[in-house]
C-alpha cells in the first residue's frame, strides 16, 4: 500500500511551484504591455532592462517638465531661473547616442538638439556599409529636442553587425 502522506507534500510543492511560474509569466506580460512594442520577442532579462531604461528615461522626462513648468509659471528668484534655463540650453547642444545589439538586430537611438546639424542620411548610411539594413525609422520633436529611432537587422543574421564599430563610427559622426 502506497504511502499517502509521502506524496501529498510533492504534489503540493509542484503545485506551488507551477501556480508561481504561472503568476511570474502573468507579470512579466502586464509589464510587456507597459513598454513600447517591440522588434521581436524579448526574453525576460531583456524586458527587465527596458523596463528599468524607461522608467529612468519617465523620471528624467518628469524632472525635465517639472523644471519647464517653474520656468513658465516664474520663480521666486532669478537665480533659478537662471539655472533651469542655463540647464535646458545645455542639454539642446549635447546629442545622445545610444547603439542596442538586440542579436540580429540592432536598436540606434539619438537624442538632439534642434539647432544640432547632422544628417540623417549620412547615420544611415553607416548603417548600410556596416552591414545592417534599416527596417523602422521614426521620430519626434520634444520642445526643441529631436529623438530618432533606428531599426536595423543584419544583411546576413549569420554574420550579424559589430556593435562597437557602429557605435565609434556614428559618435564620430555625430558629435
Amino acid at each position: 500500500m502506497p504511502r499517502r502522506g509521502r506524496s501529498s507534500p510533492r504534489v503540493d510543492r509542484n503545485a506551488l511551484e507551477r501556480d508561481r511560474r504561472q503568476y511570474m509569466k502573468e507579470l512579466s506580460s502586464r509589464l510587456g504591455f507597459l513598454l513600447p512594442p517591440p522588434l521581436s520577442k524579448r526574453s525576460l532579462p531583456e524586458l527587465l532592462d527596458q523596463a528599468t531604461t524607461h522608467v529612468k528615461q519617465l523620471g528624467q522626462r518628469v524632472e525635465m517638465l517639472k523644471q519647464k513648468k517653474q520656468l513658465l509659471e516664474g520663480s521666486d528668484t532669478d537665480d533659478q531661473i537662471t539655472g533651469i534655463r542655463d540647464q535646458m540650453m545645455s542639454d539642446s547642444w549635447s546629442p545622445v547616442l545610444t547603439v542596442r545589439d538586440l542579436g540580429s538586430m540592432l536598436e540606434v537611438c539619438v537624442k538632439s538638439g534642434s539647432n544640432k546639424k547632422f544628417m540623417l542620411h549620412q547615420v544611415i548610411q553607416v548603417l548600410v556599409e556596416e552591414a545592417a539594413q534599416v527596417v523602422a525609422l521614426s521620430y519626434s520633436n520634444v520642445g526643441d529636442r529631436i529623438f530618432y529611432t533606428i531599426n536595423a537587422e543584419a544583411v546576413s543574421p549569420r554574420i550579424g553587425i559589430e556593435t562597437s564599430r557602429v557605435h565609434e563610427r556614428l559618435k564620430e559622426l555625430i558629435f
